[in-house]
């Protein structure tokens, strides 16, 4: 795909759209990240690791039968990749597995794998993995739902007024020896950037370095409600604004969005070598 045709524009975001029932790894459309590392001050090498965890609610496929199988998909792609997935195009190439025949369930998974795999890297001259764990019905009860920990701004009585994007409101205080600490709010939201259909978000900051100002950071992530970017971009601009303004020693940034179309994603940025977390839901999700 050229990069004419790489940009959400020319998606099938926000378009009426054939659903096409049968298997066509061809629907996923790429698009690069750099277009809006560059607005943030990322050009070349990006100042973080992490993933982008998404969950497939909505995967279904036929057995050698025609019996209809289903399953939960676990999705995981680094944030090295030089492409995401637009989401209704990953949607739209989940759907198409709907009447094909796999082989069984490891079919699929290798399909997934293969395919998503080919489309984030597309173009990298060293082309990785992306990680694909499938959940059968027998497991569907193990799945748990739990929200984040941490000290929630959202008990702040804070006056909001700015509704884009508002980084001159974080600050740190530089005078207070260094604190370690988690701070979370259910408060974010942003647009989609083509169609603009609300994103709903839960957001969980943790940090070392000198304390930064709760009801700043409360009222800079309520500053994104008009805001209108993919979840990836979002997480990527809220980390880069605090790592530049409150400039921590160690910033951990994870995002967990709604579902939409029967899919959420799950940006995590960290400064530092960690595991990812758990791909665990929340109440909203």
């Amino acid at each position: 795909m050229s990069d004419t045709f790489s940009h959400p524009e020319h998606s099938p975001l926000g378009k009426p759209s054939a659903y096409v029932d049968r298997y066509d790894p061809a629907l996923l459309f790429p698009l690069p990240r750099l277009t809006k590392r560059i607005e943030i001050g990322l050009p070349g090498a990006i100042p973080f690791l992490g993933a982008d965890l998404w969950t497939a609610f909505e995967l279904s496929w036929l057995n050698p039968r025609g019996k209809p199988q289903v399953a939960l998909a676990h999705v995981t792609v680094p944030c090295e990749t030089p492409h995401i997935i637009e989401s209704k195009s990953f949607k739209l190439y989940l759907n198409s597995f709907n009447n094909s025949r796999f082989a069984d369930a490891a079919e699929v998974l290798a399909r997934l794998r293969a395919d998503i795999a080919e489309a984030v890297w597309r173009g990298s001259p060293t082309p990785g993995s992306v990680g694909v764990k499938l959940l059968s019905p027998e497991a569907f009860d193990r799945e748990a739902v739990h929200e984040f920990d941490g000290l929630s701004l959202d008990r702040l009585d804070v006056e909001c007024s700015r509704y884009t994007p508002a980084p001159d409101l974080l600050r740190a205080d530089t005078a207070q020896l260094p604190v370690s600490e988690v701070l979370t709010s259910n408060l974010l939201k942003s647009n989609c950037l083509v169609t603009g259909q609300p994103d709903w978000g839960s957001v969980r900051i943790d940090y070392s370095g000198h304390p930064i100002d709760q009801e700043g950071l409360l009222q800079y992530l309520v500053s994104f409600r008009n805001h209108n970017e993919f979840h990836e971009q979002c997480v990527e601009r809220i980390y880069m604004d605090i790592w530049t303004r409150c400039k921590p020693t160690k910033l951990t940034v994870y995002a967990r969005y709604t579902r939409r179309g029967g899919l959420d994603i799950n940006p995590f940025r960290t400064s530092h070598p960690q595991p990812l977390p758990a791909n665990v839901r929340m109440a909203r999700q």
